[in-house]
């Protein structure tokens, strides 16, 4: 894959794709987070999405490795690997292809035709995840604030949504300089913060009843009839 597009994107955006060997490198640092099917990941400048596919390859492995006896678990856990990326980006034609690129190996690892519930539902979710904006402004292309989706797996085929936006989401560093003590070994240990849950900055802008492939899968048709019905 090559690395740049064109000079005049390298000069204008700072455009450099990072290779495949560097991204499997950095993910091995963080090996068991980038195996973990729930264990959520955001690029802040995702380009054509050369961590996010191997995040979803690596998630996927696992999928197989746990859920590939249960053909129904094993399509719900998949989908709930695809959930847990996210990605924003400045050009939209970096968006289409990561978008694209990501829903190529979900689809291929499925055997899923385009027509099929469950590639519907990812695309669905992949339009929420994969965002077209500016992550230093913290806003969509549109000039709104941006908003992920926080997707979770219930169990029995139903998925649970909430969402928080992103300025919300980066004050949580705020809350990590905790009061620490000495263990029996005098180590300095952090103390669990009880309160953090109550947080104002951890409570969801919108909150979703629990839905099922079919009903992610007709959602994008659903939120354009209510887009059409409000105008």
């Amino acid at each position: 894959m090559k690395l740049t597009k064109s000079k005049e994107r390298i000069a204008d955006h700072g455009e450099v794709f990072t290779p495949a060997w560097m991204v499997e490198a950095m993910l091995d640092l963080v090996n068991g987070e980038s195996e973990r099917i729930d264990s959520r990941f955001l690029e802040p400048a995702c380009g054509s999405g050369n961590f996010l596919i191997q995040v979803l390859q690596r998630k996927l492995a696992t999928v197989e490795l746990k859920y590939g006896k249960s053909d129904f678990e094993r399509r719900h856990q998949a989908l709930l690997g695809v959930m847990c990326i996210y990605g924003i980006e400045l050009l939209p034609d970096n968006i289409a292809e990561c978008r694209a690129h990501i829903m190529d190996i979900f689809a291929e690892y499925l055997k899923l035709a385009p027509s099929d519930d469950l590639y519907r539902a990812a695309f669905y979710v992949l339009s929420k995840n994969i965002v077209h904006g500016d992550a230093l402004s913290m806003t969509e292309s549109t000039g709104s604030a941006i908003t992920f989706a926080e997707w979770g797996y219930l169990g029995k085929g139903k998925f649970k949504r909430r969402n928080f936006s992103l300025k919300s989401l980066t004050q949580m560093s705020s809350l990590s300089k905790v009061d620490s003590m000495e263990d029996s070994d005098g180590r300095r240990q952090s103390e669990l913060f009880a309160e953090v849950a109550s947080n104002e900055i951890f409570s969801p802008t919108m909150d979703f009843p629990p839905m099922n492939v079919r009903e992610l899968a007709e959602s994008h048709l659903t939120e354009t009839t209510k887009g059409d019905a409000h105008e």
